[in-house]
């Protein structure tokens, strides 16, 4: 039985799966097996796996049923004591499982584990900035006090005890925007998660992902699951308002009055600082300069987080 189970599912990625399959493949720590789920792939990307020979990756193809089902069908598959998930465009540094492998020495009585990231955009590489102080050393922190910018839990760059998914469940698959965020929160409502400091995986930015994501909008029905859990924890509760905030934020660009103020008289204003109550109230035209302000120091390493 190997240490982890690496699952990465793969749709449509021919052009950077290689690489990031490779990232894998070259890790100092060798004990790991690879469930990688072809999800429906219409493009190059069967061809670029499958001229892989290395006993270790098992190799799944099914219908595209989105990237919730893949993952699911990985964690089904899987026969590590510990999952890391990496999508098919994201990088490995080659002491990911290394690192990982000492932390989860270090903290035996833990089971759910982070890394910091970085950023890489068509300007330049740069690491994630987080809301709280880093140690030099791993540290013990709770997900939502920990997580009001930048999230510790990134799904390239974690791992989880296989025991996780047996008592907070997997991914909901009828979630098709913020499915991570949605199992980041029933994981923060039932285990802390130790923070590694150190830089242990890559995202690859999509440029045009920040004028896609106007129209990527939480459900309703993501707020509403957690409307009893939020009431009994504070974290929570600023934790979805901030997210509350980013719905409220997008429905304003999309012209539509009535979700926008339904957002907003939900949002406890308390758990929103000055900055973010002020863009509540300014018109949709300046909302919109300052998102492609946003989005060029993005671009440049001067911040990630467009509706955060």
């Amino acid at each position: 039985m190997p240490q982890f189970s690496v699952i990465i599912p793969l749709y449509n990625k021919e052009k950077f799966i290689e690489k990031t399959l490779l990232s894998v493949l070259q890790q100092s720590f060798r004990d790991f097996e690879i469930v990688l789920v072809n999800d429906g792939s219409t493009d190059g990307s069967e061809a670029i796996v499958l001229k892989q020979t290395d006993s270790r990756i098992r190799y799944y193809s099914k219908s595209n049923e989105g990237v919730s089902s893949a993952r699911n069908f990985g964690i089904e598959k899987a026969i590590g004591t510990h999952i890391a998930f990496l999508d098919a465009d994201d990088y490995w540094y080659p002491d990911f499982l290394a690192t990982f492998q000492q932390t989860v020495l270090q903290f035996p009585e833990q089971l759910v584990f982070a890394a910091a990231k970085e950023i890489q955009t068509a300007e330049k590489t740069f690491p994630a900035g987080y809301s709280f102080q880093k140690n030099e050393r791993p540290q013990l922190l709770d997900y939502f006090e920990s997580s009001k910018k930048e999230s510790i839990l990134w799904t390239s760059c974690a791992v989880f005890h296989k025991s996780v998914f047996e008592r907070v469940g997997v991914f909901d698959r009828t979630i098709q925007i913020g499915e991570d965020t949605d199992l980041w929160i029933r994981i923060g409502l039932t285990f802390p998660v130790v923070f590694h400091p150190k830089v242990l995986a890559r995202y690859n930015y999509d440029k045009e992902s920040v004028s896609r994501a106007v129209s990527y909008i939480m459900p309703d029905s993501s707020f509403l699951k957690y409307d009893k859990a939020e009431k009994d924890n504070a974290g929570l509760h600023q934790f979805l308002d901030l997210n509350r905030f980013t719905v409220a934020i997008k429905y304003k660009l999309l012209g539509n009055k009535a979700a926008f103020k339904k957002y907003v008289e939900e949002i406890d204003s308390k758990n929103l600082n000055l900055k973010k109550r002020i863009l509540l109230q300014l018109p949709v035209f300046l909302l919109l300069r300052l998102i492609r302000l946003k989005q060029f120091l993005a671009n440049n390493g001067f911040g990630d987080t467009i509706f955060r």
